[in-house]
């Protein structure tokens, strides 16, 4: 409950709308609905509050506008709906926020802008300088040029990403659901909505099964992915139902609505954010119980006399995920030696390094400087 409470003294807020939100059950933009969380938006603003808006919507705003009722197959097709949607949808929110006095700017991302450190700082510093004058950014993926390499995947983690990029006190992702249940409400009567989660076990993401609406592109197991990055950044993350009217406001007040993540107590610095979840990865290493101890409780560096597995196809510089052995993510850093080298010496002593391998010798596989915690 504590956590709720603390929401009232948020200023910087990322708001997530799905593509369920946004439209009616046949694609078409549901403009009543729209209409409210702008002017509860808007009304935020007025209050001294800097809001960032995430939004989906700009493949199926091209559907209809085109007359397509089925969710295009291929990239083309994807891309050019885009290109038709995205405009419609900066058109309504610029006319609808100009009504209540707001000037937004429309912002297209994708993940070329966060895999290099200099079009990252570029992203956070211009995101910020328009909240500075006074702008509610409008942020969606760059769906009409993005290749399926450069796309960040789904708005829930675009949203996330932005929340870590500008130091958001709250990501508040409005979906066609409640928030995360026991079951899938929708074929389990009996299903629960949790209030709480404060850590996303393997459990946790097994419940979080199916997808949204046919369209959008974002499930609940999207979500989940989102919280991580947001919690781990120092956000508090939120999901709850984008058509009850108020939501924003209420969550705010701390009403006991959806579902919460709350933020782990300290941010990560900027160069460290960009780390965990600019940077693209590249494979994964598993690692033994004694490994995850040394990591987690004393800050050690990843040695390669704890791995028992590697996975990927990944050079030195990579970013990779390092697992427990029941394959839960407890870390994410920039790797010494490419795959085929480190498959060497699993499991050796750092003074075996140089009659195994050629070249130069790291004494770490990961140097604790170059890696985020995320457990």
């Amino acid at each position: 409950m504590e956590t709720r409470l603390e929401l009232s003294k948020t200023k910087r807020i990322v708001v997530k709308i799905g593509t369920s939100t946004l439209t009616y059950v046949n694609g078409k933009l549901n403009f009543n609905r729209i209409e409210k969380l702008v002017r509860e938006l808007s009304d935020l603003v007025n209050q001294g509050r800097e809001i960032i808006l995430v939004t989906s919507g700009a493949v199926g705003a091209g559907m209809d506008r085109m007359g397509r009722r089925d969710r295009p197959k291929t990239i083309p097709e994807k891309q050019a709906l885009a290109a038709v949607g995205q405009g419609i949808l900066m058109h309504m929110y610029e006319k609808l926020f100009g009504e209540y006095g707001q000037t937004v700017a429309q912002v297209l991302l994708t993940k070329e802008n966060s895999l290099q450190h200099k079009q990252y700082m570029n992203s956070r510093n211009a995101l910020l300088t328009l909240l500075k004058i006074g702008v509610i950014p409008i942020i969606n993926e760059n769906d009409a040029i993005a290749v399926d390499e450069l796309k960040i995947g789904d708005n829930d983690t675009l949203s996330a990403m932005v929340a870590t990029l500008v130091d958001a006190d709250v990501l508040i992702i409005l979906s066609d659901i409640e928030g995360l249940y026991t079951a899938n409400p929708q074929i389990d009567k009996t299903a629960q909505l949790i209030s709480e989660i404060k850590d996303i076990t393997p459990e946790i993401e097994l419940m979080a099964s199916g997808v949204g609406s046919k369209f959008g592109t974002g499930g609940m197991f999207t979500k989940l992915q989102a919280a991580k990055i947001a919690v781990n950044s120092g956000v508090t993350m939120l999901i709850a139902s984008g058509s009850r009217e108020g939501i924003v406001r209420d969550i705010l007040a701390g009403k006991k609505l959806g579902t919460v993540f709350p933020a782990r107590e300290l941010h990560l610095k900027v160069r460290k954010s960009w780390l965990a979840f600019g940077k693209q990865i590249t494979g994964g290493i598993t690692v033994d119980a004694g490994c995850e101890k040394a990591m987690l409780q004393e800050g050690s560096s990843l040695l390669a006399a704890g791995i028992l597995s590697v996975e990927g196809d990944f050079i030195e510089g990579n970013t990779v995920r390092v697992l427990s052995k029941d394959q839960r993510e407890i870390a994410r850093g920039i790797v010494n030696y490419k795959v085929e080298e480190l498959r060497q010496i699993i499991g050796k002593q750092t003074t075996e390094f140089s009659a195994i391998l050629k070249g130069k010798i790291y004494a770490e596989v990961i140097h604790r400087d170059n890696m985020v915690l995320m457990s």
